[in-house]
């Protein structure tokens, strides 16, 4: 669904204020409220996620997850099909010192009624509390045959 954009637009989605000055060709998509249902399913997945990778669950784990999965990252797509070496893929980006994760932003920035775009910003910590890094990615969460569960990232992280 289009809603009005400040600008103003047609029904085709032309800005009516004249070239430059639309940043998105005034295509605006329906506020992310329609979608609330998906996006609190999207942030019962990311719950569950982060929960499952501090306890080392990797059966947990998997099921937040859509296989195949893919990861961007350092301009290179990781593709996993099943879940069998996820969690010891993550162990070895994380590397030795990890001891946990944290969420420390979870933003829906495009929602619709199968899949939710998050920005999503995290922290990894050592055993002290010393933190290894922060980091910023893109997770879409999708609902694949009535299941919700992560499909894809694109992640700043190694």
């Amino acid at each position: 669904m289009l809603i009005d954009s400040p600008c103003g637009k047609d029904t085709i989605g032309r800005c009516h204020a004249g070239p430059g000055h639309c940043w998105m060709n005034c295509i605006w998509e329906a506020p992310m409220t329609e979608h609330q249902a998906s996006i609190d399913a999207a942030l019962v997945v990311m719950a569950a996620h982060i929960e499952a990778l501090n306890a080392g669950d990797g059966a947990a784990l998997a099921r937040t997850l859509h296989f195949p999965h893919y990861r961007l990252s350092g301009g290179r797509l990781k593709t996993w099909t099943g879940p069998e070496d996820y969690l010891a893929d993550f162990h070895a980006r994380a590397g030795d010192g990890w001891h946990y994760s944290r969420w420390d932003a979870l933003e829906p920035i495009a929602a619709g009624a199968d899949k939710v775009h998050l920005d999503v910003r995290f922290t990894r910590f050592r055993a002290d509390g010393g933190v290894l890094g922060r980091f910023r990615a893109l997770w879409v969460i999708a609902c694949l045959d009535g299941v919700w569960a992560a499909q894809l990232r694109s992640s700043f992280a190694p």
